[in-house]
């Protein structure tokens, strides 16, 4: 986007790891006014709100990456608030921006959207084709509705409204709660306090052979504003008007025991590293296929390691926000 196409857009969700990675890089762009709002300034789950602040607003696109989220212990205790809170989020947001006009908008959903038994790496066309997985059905579901909001004001109105679902992300402003925390922060923040305390050993869960593929969240910024800037004739040529949404991802996955390793690495921890079978490994494999990203015309750059280690220096300049 040039300058001479600077617009207004507004960022939902910009205090998380993926918003606040979008905004970094549209504020690089001279000319963008970006628009943000706290949870206390705009509840995004009340619909009269939500339209007046759309109505109050000339915005030109939206970024829908508010969301509720959490871990599999989060999702099995509350269901009900995870469906309720996305659903209406969605709502409101793709609704109120149908109501004042606003032509463009990328929803930015997950790939817990694909069935638990999806054939790997994961095609878009894989979407609703078998059961999810049962953990975290309901936010899934809510994924789903996300797109078909989409797809279906794009039907019914002519709008131009898109979709994202990016694999495993990690880096600046990810959540390295001890307790809450997903695999990569856990492991940098684990593998850090060992180092710290000299600890001889760490233990992961696990065989360590599941496979994984994980995105630097800079990058998923990058591809997020390259796939809602993409000319609307080039977009269509690769979607569809009921399969619309593009996975963002590297495409290349690893296992658990080389993540791990690589992590003790960027950390500099020089004991030894054990792995304790007897935990769950989940499923055994979960890879995005990018061919509909790639051919499009963008493809991640960052390395696993490289990605890592601008985690844990983003780490080190914040773990005091992070001690108990």
């Amino acid at each position: 986007m040039s300058s001479s196409q600077a617009k207004t857009i507004f960022v939902a969700g910009h205090k998380g790891m993926v918003g606040s990675a979008i905004v970094r890089l549209l504020l690089q762009e001279p000319g963008n006014q970006v628009i943000t709002a706290t949870r206390s300034e705009l509840d995004l789950t009340n619909q009269q709100v939500v339209n007046h602040f759309f109505k109050k607003n000339n915005i030109d696109q939206v970024y829908l990456a508010a969301a509720k989220v959490g871990g599999i212990h989060a999702n099995n205790e509350y269901p009900a608030e995870f469906i309720y809170e996305n659903l209406m989020i969605e709502a409101n947001i793709v609704h109120s921006a149908h109501l004042n006009g606003v032509q463009q908008l990328l929803f930015l959903g997950s790939s817990c959207i694909y069935p638990k038994q999806a054939p790997q790496p994961m095609k878009e066309s894989a979407l609703l084709t078998g059961e999810l997985e049962p953990t975290n059905e309901p936010y899934a579901i809510a994924k789903i509705a996300g797109i078909k909001l989409c797809e279906s004001y794009n039907r019914q109105y002519g709008r131009d409204y898109r979709s994202v679902m990016p694999t495993n992300l990690y880096g600046e402003n990810d959540n390295f709660h001890p307790e809450n925390s997903h695999v990569i922060p856990a492991l940098l923040r684990r593998f850090h306090e060992a180092k710290l305390n000299n600890d001889s050993v760490v233990t992961a869960w696990g065989s360590g052979k599941p496979m994984r593929e994980f995105l630097y969240v800079d990058e998923m910024a990058e591809a997020s504003i390259f796939v809602m800037n993409l000319e609307k004739d080039i977009y269509q040529q690769e979607t569809q008007s009921m399969l619309s949404h593009i996975n963002v991802g590297t495409g290349i996955d690893c296992t658990i025991r080389e993540l791990v390793e690589t992590v003790a690495k960027v950390v500099g921890f020089k004991g030894r590293i054990e792995f304790d079978a007897s935990k769950p490994d989940g499923a055994p494999r979960k890879l995005m296929n990018v061919s509909r990203l790639e051919r499009l015309g963008w493809k991640a750059n960052v390395s696993l390691e490289d990605g890592l280690m601008k985690t844990y220096a983003w780490f080190l300049a914040h773990q005091n926000d992070y001690r108990k």
